[in-house]
């Protein structure tokens, strides 16, 4: 089997476990949600998970990256060495079994000392992100991010051992967990309530439906850490202080890359929520729309996210092949070609697919388009972003990640007062492909890459020409109507169609292989 049948056949399980644990929470829990839950409730948990985003960037502090580039080049100069090991090296040449409890006894000490911290300091930490008086939010996000933390080395240790579907299994159970839980207090504690139980009653009260979201949540982390409690049990805890030290100077500029990745993902919320003029309950309205109709981006997600799963770790497992850099030049081009695929199969048929949430949030539908190609630049820059991981040069990665949140921060201020959550849309894209391009050309210098740059750029400007033509379509014919999903269908097989003409002999090549 090839590398990039093998990549593509672990990207494909990922996937799998996305797109179902994605089924739960897009197809079931967002139109689910939607209905429960008013248009301002609605933002007001999409506001909350945006500062949670922030968090578990604090505290899992990149150490999941941090192991795969220690564990594997500690496993590849012992396959390289005929030396006996010597178990008291201190530098990158530690085995890979010494790395591996050294990153857990870093998450376990510092993921309690981080809860501890925001359990008593729940209530200014309220007040700072203007929820005063529902500290109880923070104490139930302490813990899911704490459960999330711990969980963090156990999945990278599974990624990095080629073990999809354990992984899969692990993060499957917690997305069951927390739906079943959700549905459980939201309707069945609900109708209990109202036939007088007392356990119900206590259970379920109209006015913390929210908070119940956040206990069902809690409870789907914990279960996921228990699944991959086995990680936990099954390895001889031994901590090197030395190899901790040179871990933390490798992950210190990821964590400000992870940072920056959290303001351009999810801080739109956030400046929305202080930028957008109107009452408290008119931005929380605003916020909810847009928070829903982003939703329909996580299809893009879906993929950028089962491949960076699997692309991460084999990225690094191959770095010392001879022909590595090509490789990783066509695993961009696949992604790209891919990426182009559903952009536009999202997009010819959102009228289908909106179905999915409540109708007060169809207002919304127009950012999607934006935010689809916004997360096709995204996985664009996990390819061009292995470099600085590579040789050690995070701390680019970093300056690179400050500039695109430089991005979203001035966008975000200049647009939103201006085209409201369409300024958000905007920025997001203005940022992914500006991270993208600045890491391309920063990667040619010090690790160059022969991307088929051209052939790329091809993909997406044949797939936009489409977009716009649909455009023209649905103007014309209406959303929704017959014939504009004829002729969308019939767009979506000239890109196909124009696609293999032009890469046939890779195709052919590729699966043959």
């Amino acid at each position: 089997m090839s590398l990039l049948k093998k990549l593509a056949g672990e990207t494909a399980i990922y996937g799998l476990g996305n797109i179902a644990s994605r089924v739960l929470n897009f197809i079931i829990l967002t139109p689910y949600l939607s209905r429960r839950f008013l248009t301002g409730e609605f933002g007001i948990h999409a506001t909350l998970y945006s500062y949670a985003a922030f968090l578990i960037v604090l505290f899992s502090y990149r150490m999941e990256t941090t192991f795969f580039r220690f564990a594997s080049l500690a496993a590849r100069k012992r396959a390289s060495s005929d030396q006996p090991i010597d178990s008291n090296l201190s530098d990158n040449d530690q085995p890979a079994e010494h790395v591996y409890p050294t990153a857990l006894i870093s998450i376990l000490s510092s993921t309690l000392i981080l809860v501890s911290f925001m359990i008593a300091f729940a209530k200014p930490i309220a007040a700072f992100i203007q929820f005063p008086d529902q500290e109880i939010y923070v104490i139930w996000f302490a813990l899911i991010l704490g459960f999330d933390a711990l969980s963090a080395i156990p999945l990278a240790k599974l990624r990095l051992e080629s073990r999809p579907i354990y992984f899969v299994i692990a993060k499957l159970g917690g997305v069951l967990v927390n739906a079943i839980a959700i549905i459980f207090f939201l309707d069945v504690c609900r109708i209990y309530a109202e036939q007088g139980q007392g356990w119900a009653q206590a259970v379920f009260q109209e006015e913390n439906k929210i908070g119940l979201v956040f206990i069902a949540n809690l409870l789907g982390s914990a279960f996921t850490l228990l699944l991959l409690s086995p990680l936990y049990f099954k390895v001889k805890f031994k901590f090197n202080a030395d190899i901790w030290r040179e871990m933390l100077r490798y992950a210190t500029p990821l964590v400000v890359v992870g940072l920056a990745a959290a303001v351009n993902e999810v801080a739109d919320r956030i400046f929305l929520q202080r930028l957008l003029p109107g009452t408290t309950k008119e931005v929380a309205s605003q916020i909810g729309i847009y928070s829903g109709c982003y939703k329909f981006a996580i299809l893009m997600t879906l993929f950028t996210q089962a491949f960076n799963y699997a692309a991460e770790p084999f990225f690094f497992r191959n770095a010392n092949r001879s022909d590595a850099k090509q490789i990783y030049g066509q695993v961009a081009q696949a992604f790209a070609l891919i990426g182009c695929l559903a952009f536009l199969g999202i997009w010819l048929y959102i009228d289908i697919i909106k179905v999915l949430i409540d109708e007060s949030y169809h207002e919304g539908i127009k950012v999607v388009p934006i935010l689809l190609l916004a997360n096709l630049c995204l996985g664009l820059y996990y390819n061009f972003a292995i470099w600085y991981k590579l040789t050690d040069k995070t701390h680019i990665g970093a300056y690179i990640a400050c500039a695109g949140a430089l991005i979203t921060f001035s966008l975000n201020f200049a647009l939103i007062p201006i085209l409201g959550y369409m300024g958000s849309a905007w920025a997001t894209l203005a940022c992914y492909a500006g991270m993208s391009l600045m890491c391309y050309v920063t990667g040619k210098r010090y690790y160059p890459i022969e991307y088929p740059i051209a052939r790329m750029l091809t993909y997406i400007g044949f797939a936009v020409v489409l977009y716009l033509i649909s455009l023209i379509v649905r103007d014309k014919f209406g959303g929704g109507s017959w014939a504009v999903y004829s002729i969308n269908t019939i767009i979506m097989l000239v890109y196909i169609a124009g696609v293999f003409l032009l890469e046939r002999t890779l195709i052919l090549k590729l699966i043959k292989r």
